[in-house]
């Protein structure tokens, strides 16, 4: 029998170990790839964690959610296939979910990059009327995805972007990389309020990383120091980092355009994901945005999964 290298979960309260295991075989309809690198995301740690929707039922399963591979032609491709696992030296996928990646792309750079990009591009891409020349408040701005969310809103044609944020420091980055203004988010409530209103009140979209009694406040801020309130606002919940849920007064709604959805894989057709998946691949590889992947080699995946990202930098496992 033949074996490959791999990376298994064997239990949701360790992280995944290196191991040998059976190589795949591809059924009819089926395509066998090389793995040439995978990322380790929040998402892709939480699904290790059993923390995830897509979080296997039973155990020892693959690890990694995402990755770059080489098909039989020499081509490369991007895959997600969340709740499948990705971490191992071949796997086999669905042709027709296979991303193209252009030839030069840099494999640990673009899976670095498209986990943190994707969540901000879908979301003005397909969520919202997002137009080149709009304002976008990016709340929740000093984590990697909030980060990359100021530079896709950038490269997609936002005239204005402010970033908030409570890390200074990471802000102070930010005003290099494309943001506008940025607004700290401090804990005192009313000098926070202040700075929300006075930045961002006549703001098109906010794309939401954090949620919770935080966003409650901001909600208040730009509300209340709106001067248009019939001009459409799009509120989008993208991560939860503050909370899970927000108390919101009908008032806001009624005397307000304004609109609140979520963004993510439920929200969206699979076939605009996948149009956008290889729009958002185009741009990554001709250097539009990245992120800096540090690598590790996967016989060191346990290294790997303790590994802290910096701002700016994302885990990338190599095979």
């Amino acid at each position: 029998m033949s074996m490959i290298n791999a990376a298994l979960v064997e239990s949701f309260d360790e992280p995944p170990r290196f191991r040998s295991i059976p190589a795949p075989e591809a059924a009819p309809g089926q395509e066998l790839v090389d793995v040439l690198a995978v990322g380790v995301h929040p998402a892709t740690r939480g699904i290790a964690a059993g923390k995830h929707y897509t979080s296997p039922k039973t155990l020892p399963a693959l690890a990694g959610a995402d990755a770059v591979v080489r098909r039989a032609d020499g081509s490369l491709g991007y895959v997600m296939v969340m709740g499948a696992g990705t971490l191992a030296e071949r796997i086999v996928i669905d042709p027709a979910a296979v991303i193209p990646v252009p030839d030069g792309a840099d494999p640990a750079l673009l899976v670095a990059t498209m986990n943190p990009a994707l969540s901000s591009w879908a979301a003005l891409r397909t969520r919202v009327p997002f137009q080149a020349g709009q304002s976008v408040l990016v709340h929740g701005a000093t984590g990697n995805a909030g980060s990359m969310a100021v530079k896709v809103a950038k490269h997609l044609g936002a005239a204005r972007v402010i970033a908030a944020g409570r890390n200074r420091s990471r802000l102070d980055e930010l005003t290099d990389q494309g943001a506008d203004a940025v607004v700290q988010l401090v804990p005192d409530e009313d000098a926070t309020t202040a700075a929300l209103a006075e930045a961002a009140a006549e703001v098109d979209v906010v794309l939401d990383y954090v949620w919770g009694p935080p966003t409650e406040l901001a909600m208040r801020a730009l509300l209340g120091a709106r001067t248009q309130h019939t001009r459409l606002l799009d509120w989008v919940q993208i991560g939860g980092m503050g909370g899970d849920a927000i108390t919101l007064s009908g008032h806001a709604l009624r005397s307000n355009a304004f609109r609140i959805l979520g963004s993510g894989f439920g929200s969206v057709d699979m076939q605009v994901i996948q149009r956008e998946f290889t729009e958002l691949v185009a741009a990554i590889a001709a250097g539009g945005m990245a992120v800096r992947p540090y690598r590790f080699p996967l016989d060191q995946v346990e290294a790997a999964w303790a590994h802290q990202d910096a701002p700016g930098e994302r885990t990338v496992i190599l095979l």
